[in-house]
Formats: structure tokens, C-alpha cells, sequence
């Protein structure tokens, strides 16, 4: 498997922020890693083949992490997926 660095950047939210951080992503990537998609597995996206090669961070918008919390790589890209999404290879 290959390897990429991380970087991790501090950031700039304040505690007056209008947006409120909000605990569903965290529960649902932690929900995915207890449900064995750790970054490098092997999964099934119907019938394209994929691993997983992150998580969703992102609080707000259309494909937040609380409902999309995995990002996995395909043939056609990196997309953000479901747990009813994906299946273990």
C-alpha cells in the first residue's frame, strides 16, 4: 500500500463562530472505523472497485461527513460515501 503524508493545519474558528461545531461527524467516522473501514481497506461501491483513503470531515452542505463519512478512491476518483454505500471487499 502506498503512504502520504499528512498535514495538519491549525484552525481559525472562534468561539463566536455562527456555525456550531457539531459532534454527528465525529460519531459517524468513528462509527465507520469500528466498522472496519480504516484507511487502506478494500471496499465495493456497487460494482467499482475502491479502498478507503480518508474520512469526511466537512460539517456543513450537501454531503457532510455525519451522513457521507468516508472518502474512497476508484477508478474515477476520490467520492464520499455512506456505510449503506459501501461493501468490505
Amino acid at each position: 500500500m502506498s503512504t502520504q503524508s499528512l498535514s495538519v493545519i491549525e484552525g481559525k474558528r472562534s468561539e463566536n463562530s455562527p456555525h456550531p461545531c457539531h459532534g454527528g461527524v465525529e460519531l459517524a467516522v468513528n462509527r465507520a472505523i469500528r466498522a472496519g473501514y480504516r484507511v487502506g481497506r478494500r471496499v465495493w461501491i456497487g460494482h467499482v472497485a475502491g479502498y478507503v483513503v480518508g474520512y469526511n470531515i466537512g460539517s456543513f452542505g450537501r454531503f457532510s461527513g455525519a451522513s457521507y463519512p468516508l472518502l474512497v478512491r476508484t477508478e474515477f476518483g476520490v467520492t464520499k460515501c455512506s456505510l449503506n454505500e459501501v461493501a468490505a471487499a
